[in-house]
């Protein structure tokens, strides 16, 4: 058998980029570590802000309205096929795969197809990391694919290990600077740390069972923090993710790339990793060339979108190295509070009036000079030709990908569970989908 390389894949929840090596000052010295021996990708983004849309994009290579999963796994939304998800095509190369911590791609994990499930208290750190690390030590059958999913840094946060942690904190730059808001994003500091400590753990295991210099190390979050205007939105704070990967194939040296990456582009990265032909479903483009100096870039644009968060939300968007646009679709105007995660920067913005603010059908931003997607250009005639040629871009995907959104709204599957648009939080009473 040749010797593939092993693919340890480690994940966490709603991480963006808030992390040391992209320039943030939070304590993630490991997650820095592993940046500096590997390849970071500074412009990696996924194809859907939520947590279940966006790990069935990377773990299926396809667009969520392409492989079904528009919603929330654990709310009852599904993927088309799960003979889809990468497990299955490297186990034709003969690959163990095993699943610990989170998944959130399935109700029932067992319906993946990981080799084994190892079921564990909770998805947090001080469970899966001592499970991870046993597993590495006893040496794995080669080759491997192994998922470990740390829970952090969804909400609940931790608590900071003092509160004056809060009087030297930045918020993100789209909300102000408050003191609860500055509470609010130490408490994040303190989970990315933990975050940052069950890495570590599963780092030092895999380096200390002699098999790092075949394996492949896939370093990646879901979407972006849970802050309002970030999880769950089409801005960049929604879908851009840290993505770091360590291992044969190129990815040595510390290096760092600026193209744009999407996380559809993994499976197919894989696949030319190992030798394997790509699945004809897969919709990503490899990113070997990129780390071998064969290309600069290996696509002109990523596309995201979000359909369900916990309440119906569809809009779509392309985003180019200078411009984005975002369309949303129906006739709702208002923001769906529900799809934004409950806490006290949220409290803040509900009540100086955010929840009655409109929103446009069409956003179009320029990336150069605004960056934090604050100036809408749709309605600027110095950016119409900007305008149409992205309302094309879309259009475009939209059509090739087989979209369901053209032909109207997007129904739930039966048994969904969902909020309704004008409810205020995910914690509302829900209704199921007959």
């Amino acid at each position: 058998m040749p010797d593939y390389p092993n693919i340890l894949y480690v994940h966490s929840h709603d991480t963006g980029r808030w992390v040391e090596p992209y320039g943030y000052p939070v304590q993630t010295p490991n997650i820095q570590k592993l940046a500096e021996e590997g390849v970071m990708f500074r412009k990696a983004f996924c194809a859907a802000p939520t947590c279940s849309g966006s790990r069935a994009c990377l773990l299926t290579g396809q667009y969520a309205h392409s492989n079904g999963m528009v919603g929330l796994a654990h709310r009852g939304f599904p993927l088309n096929d799960y003979r889809q998800h990468i497990v299955h095509a490297l186990r034709k190369l003969g690959y163990w795969s095993g699943l610990i911590g989170e998944q959130h791609i399935s109700k029932k994990p067992e319906v993946i197809g990981y080799d084994e499930v190892i079921k564990i208290d909770t998805n947090h750190v001080d469970d899966v990391a001592p499970v991870a690390v046993e597993l590495l030590t006893k040496r794995l059958r080669q080759p491997f694919f192994l998922s470990v999913g740390f829970f952090e840094t969804h909400r609940e946060f931790f608590q900071p290990s003092s509160p004056k942690k809060a009087n030297y904190i930045l918020p993100p730059p789209n909300l102000p600077d408050t003191p609860e808001i500055r509470g609010d994003m130490a408490a994040y500091h303190a989970s990315a740390h933990s975050l940052d400590v069950g890495i570590e753990r599963v780092l030092d295991a895999l380096d200390a069972s002699g098999i790092a210099d075949n394996t492949l190390v896939i370093c990646t979050t879901d979407h972006g923090l849970a802050f309002p205007g970030a999880k769950a939105t089409l801005f960049d704070r929604g879908l851009g993710v840290m993505l770091i990967l360590r291992g044969p194939g190129g990815f040595t040296g510390g290096k760092a790339s600026d193209a744009l990456v999407s996380h559809i582009d993994l499976f197919p990265t894989i696949c030319d990793l190992v030798g394997v032909e790509r699945p004809e479903y897969l919709q990503g483009e490899s990113l070997l060339p990129l780390v071998n100096g064969e290309a600069k870039e290996v696509r002109e644009a990523i596309f995201a979108e979000k359909t369900y968060h916990v309440a119906y939300e569809p809009e779509r968007c392309v985003r180019t190295h200078r411009w984005k646009y975002i369309r949303r679709f129906g006739d709702r105007e208002k923001l769906v509070l529900a799809n934004v995660d409950d806490g006290p920067t949220k409290d803040l913005l509900l009540a100086s009036g955010w929840g009655e603010r409109r929103i446009p059908e069409e956003q179009l931003y320029d990336l150069v000079f605004n960056p934090n997607e604050t100036r809408n250009m749709a309605d600027d005639p110095a950016a119409a030709d900007v305008l149409e040629e992205m309302r094309e871009r879309l259009d475009t995907w939209m059509r090739e990908t087989r979209d369901p959104l053209l032909d109207g709204p997007v129904p739930a599957p039966p048994g969904a569970e969902l909020n309704t648009p004008d409810q205020l939080s995910p914690n509302d009473p829900t209704t199921f989908v007959s």
